[in-house]
């Protein structure tokens, strides 16, 4: 796999801090105009190709956590947006509310390596994801340039859900109450597409709501996965804290297909954390999302790279 070019050399746009009150250029004044018009003349068959075209994001890993992946983050939606590309990012927040359950003296519990939400909990997921986290995201994305409006499944009727039926592992007749976790029934895109069509870039906290108004904590894969179908998304983007989906031996697979995948959950390499990832992703291919991508979120400007330049920086799931 090709090494991955400097960020610098691909885009002149960077937040030196996340906090600061006025964007500031990055320095590539050591680049010679040359190169600098060779690398946007690379990028523009791929600006071509994915005008008008949705990319849904799934946002989660290090590049949530890291000031600086933060701000190149932002920067990418926002380049995006501006040459004609629709992002719509969903974002997780499993180590935000780990932090905020511990703070309240409340221990969070798994099973199944699902999160038990109880009400009290559930209560704080909501708080931490459709306040905290959103409301961050919001913020990068509006300071670097952008028109970011934060969304939860309840607002337009975004995502509805069930209570998720979890079959245990061992014994097929028996089932864990995992509380107010949620299965997608429907998703209503209306309001995604009402924000794309004036300029916005909508960012989605994975809450979803019951018949009965409840709330439900849902993964953010599965949510971005859906989303990437029933938006009829060109890809979809999922950035993680590893290079993609490895082999036995640790090597990345850049090139998988649906079969290949089915083959690596019976030998067992895929497992853990990676299962819902991956078979959301698989269902997006499968559903006729063109290209899903996990890619490492910790490569500093991962998204242009990956949309913009024929460099890999992780693992593409075709359907066939």
């Amino acid at each position: 796999m090709p090494h991955p070019q400097p960020a610098a050399q691909f885009v002149s746009i960077s937040l030196s801090s996340p906090l600061n009150t006025e964007p500031t250029m990055t320095d590539v004044s050591h680049i010679p105009p040359r190169d600098k018009a060779e690398i946007l003349a690379q990028a523009l068959p791929y600006i071509r190709k994915f005008h008008g075209k949705t990319i849904v994001i799934k946002y989660g890993g290090n590049a949530m956590t890291d000031p600086a992946l933060q701000a190149d983050f932002a920067e990418d939606v926002v380049l995006l947006k501006l040459v004609g590309i629709n992002p719509v990012v969903v974002h997780g927040g499993g180590p935000q509310i780990e932090a905020a359950l511990k703070r309240l003296g409340k221990k969070g519990e798994f099973i199944q390596g699902m999160r038990v939400t109880d009400a009290e909990t559930m209560e704080i997921v909501e708080w931490v994801l459709a306040g905290e986290v959103q409301q961050d995201i919001v913020g990068l994305i509006n300071h670097a340039g952008g028109k970011a409006v934060g969304l939860t499944g309840r607002d337009g009727g975004l995502i509805r859900a069930q209570k998720l039926k979890m079959v245990d592992a061992v014994d097929a007749t028996k089932e864990h109450d995992v509380g107010q976790v949620g299965d997608i029934v429907g998703i209503d895109p209306s309001v995604v597409k009402a924000l794309q069509d004036d300029a916005f870039i909508p960012v989605i906290s994975p809450i979803g709501f019951g018949e009965n108004n409840e709330s439900y904590n849902i993964n953010a894969d599965v949510v971005a996965a859906k989303l990437a179908t029933v938006l009829k998304a060109e890809k979809l983007m999922m950035l993680t804290n590893i290079s993609g989906v490895l082999n036995k031996a640790g090597e990345l697979l850049t090139d998988l297909t649906a079969h290949q995948i089915d083959e690596l959950f019976a030998d067992g390499t895929l497992s853990g954390g990676m299962l819902p990832k991956i078979a959301g992703a698989l269902d997006a291919a499968k559903s006729g999302v063109n290209a899903v991508h996990i890619i490492d979120g910790r490569v500093p400007h991962v998204l242009l790279l990956e949309i913009l330049t024929d460099q890999a920086f992780g693992t593409m799931i075709r359907s066939h």
